[in-house]
């Protein structure tokens, strides 16, 4: 007998092309079918009477059949249908390519729903490929709100919302996760309801309604989990790092510029977190070059003055390094090491790994700045009470899981991350964390000027970097794929350093892209660092963060296939001195929609300003993937974040009398192996 749990195989007359066609999409079994959302609806629930008929436009009719034959066409090569369908008030011709069948069908004489687009041909309306249904059927392809589906191979619209159909009365036998009292609280839909308006509903408003308790069901299970999370931490004890003023005081002084407003509120923030046994949880959210590095180091300096541990753990080698020299520079008077898969160093001595990794778990305080490296078995801190981590989407939640569980304190945790996101947005990804922003840039930073080139000023365009070149200083260039693309007609990699060879022949260029192994990666920046390469073409894979002071422009190949915070993040790489740096956008585009959003990000610098017209633009389901948030958002997006504080409230209610979710075995499973990605 058929039920929610049965595989799709059991499905009646189902066939097994169709089968396998719903295992691409993920379906494998009824309820997952009936979970199988449409993303959009064809609205066919408004009637027209044959005679007021016009070209253009979704209608849907209601005749009977005057007459229907099958006719082969040999100029096509194929068979098909054509049919006159009348009403009271007129006759039309229709006809459907390569289905003759239908002259089988459907009989003369019966009355038939309709719904196309009616067009003109030889100077007569008529109806090409109309879905049809007999009248004496229950309505699922014509007259209402039909659902449309993403599909693929060897499944079609009219397979697809049959199949639907017929498994919906299996929907009543669905338990809802939700627990009724929320339900009623938030005036919610159940899940029969939700599942049944989603897929045939009477109405917008229906629609609407079941994509609000979607919705919400989505954003109280992440709040479920931020806010335990965040009450587990607070049963747990940290180091107690007690505020030295005068330290800090002396520090900020000796520093060759000015701590920027937002600098300073951030590590007062961090400081004053790190004073309390419960565990930091911060994140420290700042624009491309906003001095995020030096207020973590602002926080480990105040640890390992009083003789703790800091692990400071960055995304690639070259960043690792770079954080290593500025370390260096800043707390010379600390112990600074390095542990990456290629260096062990200690200060300015090169020192055994086995060794370092023996003074670590001995207790040995400092800074220790590293790569994934720093989170093998081998290495086991004996003191750590503060870990700092950079990008920290970069690293496995595992591996993040080892280094805070590696003493037996839990060490306070700083997430560093440059993507500005949304205000919007941040209860939702971040409800288990404190959040601190810098906006403001350090003194001395010239804006980068940002124009859009012309194809016919491309030949400008070179003289300009040519003659930046010439004065010492580099450039990148962004395409958007590795290998030319006649589909997409945008700049490849490749093909665009042999372009710029051709066109630069007395400068030297690199090349990176995904493809390249790890190591190739890191030499290739290395190179560029060193100034060993003047121009580097790049796919998307530049590495953030990195700095190279000498870099002074930025030119993006079909920067209209970039979204304004990815577009952000390249011009990012520049402008990381006083030099006055630049970033050329190239569009291919002629769209007029896509060139007043490229001229919008041409007239700002500010990332965070930027974030938000990407998401009014776009929807923040391209810019933040699930990487940045402990459940994968299919149906919240930024009108329902007005159900934030609601869902926030009921997790916190729930969880205030039953932390184990003992009580609520629907919600313990659905919430099982899925974890806080901390960032």
């Amino acid at each position: 007998m058929l039920d929610i749990n049965s595989s799709t195989s059991e499905i009646p007359k189902i066939t097994k092309p169709q089968i396998a066609a719903l295992k691409k999409l993920g379906v494998f079994s009824v309820q997952d079918l009936l979970f199988y959302f449409p993303f959009r609806y064809l609205d066919f629930s408004k009637f027209s009477t044959i005679s007021s008929l016009k070209p253009g436009g979704n209608v849907t009719i209601k005749g009977v059949i005057k007459n229907i034959e099958s006719r082969f066409s040999f100029r096509s090569r194929m068979s098909m249908a054509e049919a006159v369908i009348s009403d009271e008030t007129g006759s039309i011709k229709v006809i459907w390519f390569n289905q003759g069948y239908l002259a089988k069908t459907l009989k003369k004489g019966e009355e038939i729903f309709l719904a196309g687009s009616p067009e003109y041909y030889k100077n007569s309306l008529q109806l090409t490929n109309p879905i049809y249904e007999k009248a004496s059927d229950f309505p699922i392809h014509t007259s209402r709100l039909v659902p449309v589906y993403h599909l693929t191979s060897q499944l079609y619209p009219k397979t697809l919302r049959n199949l639907i159909a017929f498994v919906l009365p299996l929907t009543k036998s669905i338990t809802d996760i939700l627990p009724k009292n929320i339900l009623s609280n938030q005036g919610l839909l159940d899940i029969v309801q939700t599942v049944n308006y989603s897929h045939f509903p009477e109405n917008l408003q229906q629609v609407e309604e079941a994509k609000k308790r979607l919705a919400f069901e989505e954003i109280f299970l992440n709040q479920l989990l931020a806010q335990k999370y965040k009450l587990e931490l607070q049963k747990k004890k940290s180091f107690k790092i007690k505020f030295d003023q005068n330290l800090i005081k002396n520090f900020v002084s000796s520093l060759p510029f000015e701590l920027t407003a937002g600098q300073k509120r951030a590590a007062w923030d961090i400081l004053q977190d790190m004073e309390k046994t419960l565990p930091m949880n911060r994140l420290l959210e700042g624009d491309v070059g906003s001095g995020k590095t030096l207020v973590a180091f602002i926080a480990a300096l105040q640890a390992i003055d009083l003789k703790y541990q800091v692990a400071l753990l960055a995304p690639t080698e070259i960043l690792a390094a770079q954080h290593f020299q500025t370390a260096k520079k800043y707390l010379d008077k600390y112990k600074i090491g390095l542990l990456t898969n290629h260096y062990s160093k200690l200060n300015n001595n090169d020192e055994p790994k086995a060794k370092l990794t023996s003074l670590i778990k001995e207790g040995m305080p400092g800074l220790f700045i590293g790569t994934h490296a720093l989170l093998q078995k081998n290495v086991k801190f004996k003191k750590l009470a503060l870990a700092i981590i950079d990008e920290q989407h970069r690293f496995g939640v595992e591996q993040r899981a080892n280094l805070l569980a590696s003493s037996k304190k839990i060490p306070h945790l700083l997430s560093l991350s440059a993507t500005p996101m949304p205000r919007t947005l941040q209860l939702a990804y971040y409800g288990e964390l404190d959040i601190s922003q810098i906006k403001s840039k350090p003194a001395g930073r010239k804006l980068i000027i940002t124009r859009m080139a012309k194809k016919d000023a491309r030949q400008k365009a070179y003289d300009f970097i040519r003659q930046q070149i010439k004065q010492g200083r580099q450039a990148f260039v962004i395409t958007p794929l590795i290998e030319e693309s006649d589909v997409l007609g945008v700049k490849a990699a490749k093909s665009e350093v042999e372009s710029l060879k051709n066109i630069f022949p007395e400068f030297k260029t690199g090349l990176m892209h995904g493809k390249l192994k790890g190591t190739e990666k890191e030499q290739v920046m290395a190179d560029f660092l060193a100034n060993k390469l003047n121009i580097l073409v790049s796919t998307s894979v530049v590495e953030v963060g990195v700095d190279v002071p000498n870099a002074t422009v930025m030119v993006i190949e079909g920067a209209e296939r970039f979204g304004l915070a990815q577009l952000h993040q390249f011009r990012g790489r520049v402008g990381r001195s006083e030099k006055q740096s630049y970033c050329i956008l190239f569009s291919e585009n002629e769209n007029q929609e896509s060139l007043n959003r490229l001229e919008d990000f041409s007239k700002t610098n500010d990332g965070f300003a930027l974030a938000e017209l990407d998401l009014k633009l776009r929807g923040f389901g391209e810019m933040y993937g699930s990487q940045q948030s402990g459940w994968n958002f299919k149906y919240f997006n930024p009108s329902y974040t007005s159900l934030i504080p609601a869902a926030r409230q009921e997790a916190l209610d729930i969880l205030m009398n039953d932390l184990e979710l003992d009580q609520y075995p629907l919600l313990k499973e659905k919430t099982k192996g899925k974890v806080i990605h901390f960032e």
